[in-house]
């Protein structure tokens, strides 16, 4: 059997579990979403948002690119995350890494990798400021999984610097920012940081509202 038919087998397996425990389960589930939380993940198909997390279809609104990045000049990023807090209203954004990321071990090399390049370049930015650090680590799995977690508050930073989290803030008092990773070794999630509204901004990053 070729493989995407048995991707189409199992979604009719898994609607036909879906009914028998609950039989108004897509009914209610068409009717609208109301996440609490926005997911700006990595690519990697190993770690699925929902399924790590235990959460059903319409609990987590999700982005996911290459080494889970908020790029000021990715409107797609953009694009998801001003309907997330704006129309939806989540509660919390959650930027979650994981480590053994291939994109941020590519990031730590210097091999070419055509148009990726230039998305990886703001994690080689990320690495060239905490360098001495990174650097003191010994082995070159250590770096890179350290690298993952500065990579995730950088992106925390980055998010602080929008306008959209900037005004939801000011007239709503969320969402509160978290950053995660994920170990695939052993299917752990791991608190990194979490910013209130109203933390403290860099001047030069603060909008007026």
């Amino acid at each position: 059997m070729d493989s995407y038919k048995r991707l189409l087998l199992a979604n009719k397996a898994w609607v036909h579990e879906k009914l028998t425990l609950s039989p108004g389960f897509f009914s209610d589930l068409a009717k609208e979403q109301k996440p609490e939380f926005l997911w700006i993940g990595c690519s990697d198909s190993r770690v699925p948002a929902e399924e790590i997390t235990g959460t059903q279809p319409g609990e987590i609104f999700t982005h996911r690119n290459i080494a889970n990045l908020v790029n000021h000049t990715d409107f797609n990023l953009l694009s998801v995350l001003s309907f997330a807090v704006e129309h939806l209203k989540v509660k919390h954004v959650i930027v979650c890494g994981h480590y053994g990321c291939g994109g941020v071990k590519a990031a730590l090399s210097s091999h070419r990798y055509g148009v990726l390049d230039e998305w990886l370049r703001q994690i080689k930015d990320v690495y060239q400021a905490n360098r001495d650090e990174i650097s003191s680590l010994v082995s070159l799995d250590t770096q890179a999984d350290r690298l993952v977690e500065l990579n995730v508050h950088q992106q925390l930073r980055n998010l602080l610097k929008t306008n959209i989290i900037q005004k939801a803030w000011h007239q709503d008092a969320r969402p509160i920012l978290h950053g995660w990773a994920y170990s695939m070794s052993d299917g752990l999630l791991k608190s990194l940081c979490k910013i209130e509204p109203g933390s403290p901004i860099e001047e030069i990053y603060r909008f007026d509202f």
